[in-house]
């Protein structure tokens, strides 16, 4: 698990006694235990979780604050065999003749580093500074602790070189002010920040905690540890829930129930590899070191971390349609905002073009299907006649009669100009005349009749010929754009395969499907036909997102069996997994296969299919290349796009061995 980047994290909260230092000790060993056990890294714990937050006046005892640190080395003896992760604990501790709120950072029996609360509380509830200094009055960056000198202040980070985790801490209220230590600790390499805290419970509370949260660790591009005091606390005039907290760049990977009175641990598995794609493709967050605000040195304490290979199953949620919203509300407002997105992006091209005839090709598919509703919805928004669409469907030798008929009657129940034109005569022609032998069939004086009764009677080893399916693909673009402003169907996720004909279904004037993938097309299909259109109209529809993926090039086969296209290119879902892996985060093939085994992919398709079905999505992106360097205008509606003016931009004659090899 660690050579493909992750790194285990886990957020504790014990069940403490107040003023007991060596029961909560012993409170934190146990939850040490579970952690090793777990394969946890780095462990953060509350705020003062050796005392208890809530100890008020009785911080100013020194017996309190002597038992806090006894208890510290009683967690140092421990860790030097019983836990081999990073351990972070809370507890008071003098320095310079003042008492600061800290935590101490601890591995394998080594005292590393001890970093003070900066912001203090004193508003409402909060009287923090009434028993502790800021770390802004610190003075000294050591303190002598058990007979040896340790680090001490907010200007310390903690390094292990070999999984590439630095490790950023701060406490509570740091992460509630206008500029979160975390961020300076950001810009200077942290991607772990962790949060000891004592976040009482009220109202509202616990969804701005995790806005917080979720948006520090979005704007640091970093793992978010949070860890917060549980119902051993004081309840004298507040409650607290044992909140822990765990996310990653904005996206929460685990949370604790609140209000428990057992031990709390919350595990997660954070991508230090995908962090560090983002931050190199992010360019505007390096650019925080030329600000002088913002060039605090820190120093750096290298920490080791045994290995963990043996724990393969990662501990987050890895979604197998990674485009798809599996909650229904979700999904419902995905693609009604996707669907806006689209009609937004070419209604302003037709405002632009003085709203000119369009021409679209409808072919009863799913992505011809969604860029029409698209097109008449953008016209209804600009008070346009949908008779000024030109719509044709334009039946080949592959054509199956559901498709057709669902083609012909979407047109008439959606009022646009429509017409038929059948293609296989004008094919035949051109064929004709370049001299072209489809699957070895001599054409000289064959009619169109004649062409297609021996088409039935091919062999099943020949069922492809490249040839004959462009020239269908060109007369209907040719066609197309002899009738209107074309509109463009194809989807995001045939571009990447290049599952598409050069200058025929790969070309318009404007294209609303250019990054939409395969997998959510089907979805927004269903989604117009069940909140945008009614009657005729989406019964067609339904029965059109339940009709198979087919480019309809090549004869029927035996009893109308259609052309099917992932029976070539792979399963959808497999693609656009592979996709969104390689696109988003740059994985590498070896891990998106052991991303893959970590999905409901593993036990519905054998880990050699999916190599498979990589090898040939890797190969068919880097040989298509060319198709997409001249890609018309189209809206980007997600994080993955292919557009070659913005996220995507590639040499056309790069090689694939590379990746290839590492699937050998």
């Amino acid at each position: 698990m660690e050579e493909f980047g992750f790194i285990r994290v886990a957020a504790a909260s014990p069940a403490i006694r107040l003023a007991d230092p060596n029961y909560n000790a012993q409170a934190v060993i146990e939850l040490c235990s579970r952690a090793e056990k777990e394969g946890v890294a780095v462990l953060v714990f509350p705020e003062l979780c050796l005392t208890g937050y809530t100890c008020n006046d009785l911080f100013h005892h020194q017996k309190l604050r002597q038992g806090a640190l006894e208890a510290l080395q009683k967690i140092l003896l421990f860790s030097q065999d019983g836990f081999t992760g990073l351990i972070v604990v809370g507890l008071p501790i003098v320095i310079d003749d003042q008492l600061f709120n800290c935590a101490a950072i601890l591995q394998s029996g080594h005292l590393l580093g001890i970093v003070p609360k900066t912001f203090l509380p004193n508003y409402k509830e909060f009287y923090d500074a009434r028993f502790f200094t800021s770390a802004h009055r610190l003075r000294s960056q050591q303190v002598l602790l058990f007979g040896k000198s340790t680090p001490v202040g907010t200007d310390l980070l903690f390094g292990n070189i070999r999984s590439g985790a630095v490790v950023g801490v701060e406490i509570c209220e740091d992460l509630w002010v206008p500029v979160p230590p975390s961020s300076l600790q950001a810009t200077q390499g942290a991607n772990l920040l962790l949060n000891l805290s004592a976040s009482n419970e009220t109202i509202g509370k616990v969804a701005y905690r995790r806005t917080l949260v979720e948006s520090q660790s979005a704007r640091c591009i970093a793992g978010y540890i949070y860890a917060s005091s549980g119902t051993g606390e004081s309840t004298t005039d507040l409650v607290f829930g044992g909140h822990c907290l765990i996310a990653e760049n904005g996206s929460f990977l685990a949370e604790s129930q609140r209000f428990s009175k057992a031990d709390h641990l919350v595990i997660s598995d954070i991508d230090l590899d995908r962090l560090q794609f983002n931050r190199m493709q992010t360019t505007s967050f390096g650019d925080q070191f030329s600000d002088v605000a913002w060039t605090k040195k820190f120093r750096f304490v290298d920490f080791e971390i045994a290995e963990r290979s043996k724990h393969r199953n990662l501990l987050r949620f890895l979604d197998p349609h990674p485009f798809v919203p599996s909650a229904q509300d979700q999904l419902k407002e995905r693609c009604e905002e996707i669907f806006h997105i689209q009609t937004a992006g070419l209604g302003r091209r037709l405002e632009q073009t003085k709203f000119p005839r369009t021409a679209i090709g409808v072919s009863g598919g799913l992505d011809s299907t969604l860029a029409l509703l698209v097109l008449c919805k953008t016209l209804d928004q600009c008070e346009q006649k949908r008779t000024s669409i030109r719509a044709l469907t334009m039946p080949g030798f592959g054509t199956s009669s559901r498709t057709k008929n669902n083609a012909i009657r979407l047109m008439q129940s959606l009022g646009v100009t429509h017409e038929e034109i059948d293609i296989r005569e004008i094919c035949l022609a051109e064929m004709k005349l370049l001299g072209q032998k489809p699957f070895g069939i001599d054409l000289e004086g064959l009619n169109v009749g004649q062409f297609v009764e021996k088409l039935k009677t091919l062999p099943p080893e020949k069922n492809s010929d490249v040839g004959f399916e462009n020239v269908q693909a060109r007369v209907r673009t040719n066609l197309l754009m002899n009738s209107g402003m074309v509109v463009g169907t194809g989807d995001l996720s045939e571009l990447a395969l290049g599952w598409c004909t050069y200058n025929a279904d790969h070309m318009s004037m404007y294209n609303v499907n250019v990054s939409v993938p395969k997998t959510l097309v089907k979805f927004l299909v269903k989604w117009a036909a069940e909140n945008e259109f009614s009657g005729e109209a989406r019964n067609i529809l339904l029965d059109i997102v339940d009709t198979e993926i087919s480019p309809e090039l090549l004869p029927l086969g035996p009893e109308g069996k259609i052309q099917l296209t992932e029976s070539v290119v792979g399963p959808y879902e497999l693609v656009d997994f592979f996709l969104y892996h390689f696109l988003r985060f740059g994985c590498s093939p070896r891990k998106i296969l052991f991303l893959a085994s970590q999905t409901s992919f593993d036990g519905q398709y054998s880990p050699e299919e999916i190599r498979k079905w990589l090898k040939i999505f890797i190969s068919r992106f880097f040989n298509n290349q060319f198709k997409r360097s001249c890609l018309p205008d189209g809206p980007k509606v997600g994080s993955v796009s292919l557009s070659p003016r913005g996220d995507w931009r590639m040499p056309s004659d790069a090689s694939a061995d590379l990746w290839l090899l590492e699937l050998e």
